[in-house]
């Protein structure tokens, strides 16, 4: 598994929207998420930018039904930031 640093530095995208998602998700959920979620995470940080943007804003949904899942999450967690 990644270190936390490298997670964090992964999660920094370049774009403000994405930035703030991923981040979100990793400070808030990604610890308590099961070994499945985390690897499914990892996935998704290898996903080009735009096709990652367009799966996080809700614009496209992912073939794989686990990953499109998780996007709604993360997205779900970051409409509720403290």
């Amino acid at each position: 598994m990644e270190s936390r640093a490298r997670l964090a530095w992964l999660c920094r995208r370049g774009t403000k929207e994405l930035d703030l998602l991923l981040q979100a998700w990793l400070a808030q959920a990604f610890e308590r998420s099961s070994a499945a979620e985390q690897r499914a995470f990892l996935a998704l940080l290898d996903w080009p930018d735009d096709a990652l943007g367009r799966l996080l804003l809700g614009q496209d949904r992912a073939a794989d039904p686990e990953l499109d899942a998780l996007a709604d999450r993360i997205r779900a967690v970051s409409l509720h930031r403290p």
